[in-house]
Parts: C-alpha cells; structure tokens; sequence
C-alpha cells in the first residue's frame, strides 16, 4: 500500500491536483507494481509563510 505525501508551495486548481494523483499513481502501478486502487495520495499546500529555505522564509524572499 504507497502513501505519497507531496508538499508544496502555494495551491493548485481542482484539474491540476486530479492530473497529479493520475500520473503518481499510473507511475506507482508501471515502475513497482502498485495497483493504483491501493495507493493513498494526500497534496498539502503550505503557505510561503510557513515554509523557509537558508534560515529565510519564503514569504520574505
């Protein structure tokens, strides 16, 4: 059973967030042989303000 936990800067629309879980999924099922039925995706948009990169956050970059 694969979990993907993907995080990202900012938000993405419905259409894009269905292409996504589409394709990790497709790509689970072809390279480990992960049927796409058992596979859990969960996308989290974070807000620039709580993500940082070299001790900045990104809301300040």
């Amino acid at each position: 059973m694969p979990y993907v936990n993907l995080k990202l800067i900012g938000k993405l629309s419905k259409e894009q967030k269905a292409q996504i879980v589409a394709e990790f999924s497709e790509t689970l099922a072809r390279v480990a042989g992960k049927p796409s039925e058992h596979t859990y995706i969960v996308i989290e948009e974070v807000e620039r303000e709580n993500w940082a990169k070299g001790g900045k956050l990104f809301s300040d970059q």
